[in-house]
């Protein structure tokens, strides 16, 4: 069986969101039918990436090949299409980890839905994006021969949303891919500009993560707990996606500029520091499909403050301190008691449970359970073929 990939937001600079999604996923499956093939028992895969992607994809094989597509601007509208027609011998699948599926093709598509927050919270989004989230995605579920989406939240919301059974959707779960630390704390610490203590929230900036409560919420924190708490800084990791401009002017408003820093993209070989060192992780999203940070912040023993909503709970479970994500002062509260606890028992045990639930989580059995799906479709199109 010939099974083709969408590999355009695998190969993705900077991954965040959707690009680490698709780029591990890759990975993971690559890994696991390596050792199939190493017992002759594994498939034939061809990655689809635009030209002049960048090159730290999976090693390529006999079995795992490339194949660079110059149309990258129509990527799923003429690019990918053309490639899947055009190369011999046909797919009998292809797998898009991603919400669009490639257009004008017979042959069954898989794809990955991350969350429908464009439903819920349409004002958070640019009118282009909008329109292509809400129509493409409606588009590419209803053709789908299979859904794949990150958690039972998110699951739910396909079905109430888009009237697809069951049956047709699957849930896998990320893992944690940030490897150990590899420069000393006081190094990372300082090359952000950062002191002993702080608050960390990590994400794109953009109005789903709700940071402008977050800042108004830490300013609340600070001017009532000025005397014992003062010298905490609010650091959030996160490059600019869209909508912004309110969420780095709010410190300035909130009387707080010197309080919080907006770091930016950060490499992935410095979040595990930055996890580690926090006092807590705060992240108050209004929605998320997963809230992949959360699961890191536990695996590295941080404490996480997170919104009662969506799929967080789902994620945090006993290990979070829960707060309204529309209310300052309830993350206010968060925050004061997650610094607060995080040296007595009770923090110490909710870092131990946190940690606990975070190795539950793999991307090996993200991409196991993504790859029975996928051979199932391919073999069912062999059949009718």
């Amino acid at each position: 069986m010939t099974i083709a990939i969408d590999g355009y937001e695998a190969a993705a600079g900077n991954r965040v969101g959707l690009g680490r999604y698709a780029y591990e996923i890759l990975r993971s499956i690559r890994e696991a039918e390596n050792r199939r093939h190493r017992q002759g028992s594994g498939e034939d895969f061809r990655i689809y990436v635009p030209r002049d992607c960048r090159k730290d994809l999976p090693e390529p094989s006999h079995w795992w090949q490339y194949r660079e597509i110059p149309l990258s601007r129509f990527w799923t509208l003429v690019g990918l299409p053309w490639g899947l027609h055009t190369d011999r011998p046909m797919a009998e699948v292809v797998f898009s980890p991603t919400h669009y599926s490639p257009r004008f093709t017979g042959i069954p598509r898989c794809i990955s839905v991350m969350d429908l927050s464009y439903l819920y919270f349409p004002g958070m989004f640019r009118r282009q994006d909008l329109y292509k989230l809400r129509n493409r995605t409606r588009q590419s579920v209803m053709s789908a021969a299979h859904v794949f989406t990150i958690s039972r939240s998110s699951r739910d919301a396909i079905i109430r949303e888009y009237g697809l059974a069951g049956e047709r959707i699957t849930v896998t779960y990320p893992g944690v891919s940030l490897g150990g630390m590899n420069m000393a704390d006081s190094d990372v610490i300082k090359s952000y500009g950062l002191g002993r203590h702080y608050i960390l929230s990590v994400g794109t900036l953009q109005p789903r993560k709700n940071y402008v409560r977050l800042i108004g919420a830490f300013a609340t924190f600070l001017r009532t707990h000025r005397l014992r708490y003062g010298n905490i800084t609010l650091a959030i990791v996160g490059k600019k996606g869209w909508l912004y401009d309110e969420i780095t002017s709010a410190p300035g408003k909130s009387g707080i500029s010197g309080r919080v820093k907006f770091l930016d993209f950060v490499p992935d070989a410095h979040l595990p520091v930055l996890y580690s060192q926090a006092l807590a992780f705060v992240l108050p999203s209004l929605y998320e499909g997963f809230g992949l940070p959360v699961l890191e912040a536990m695996h590295f023993g941080c404490p996480v403050v997170v919104s009662d909503t969506s799929s967080l709970p789902e994620i945090a479970g006993k290990a979070g301190i829960y707060v309204d994500p529309l209310s300052t002062d309830s993350i206010a509260a968060g925050i004061l008691r997650a610094v607060r606890e995080r040296n007595l028992k009770q923090g110490r045990d909710r870092i131990a449970l946190g940690r606990t639930l975070a190795a539950r989580f793999t991307w090996e059995q993200a991409a196991e359970k993504t790859l029975e799906v996928i051979k199932r479709v391919g073999k069912k199109y062999e059949n009718t073929d």
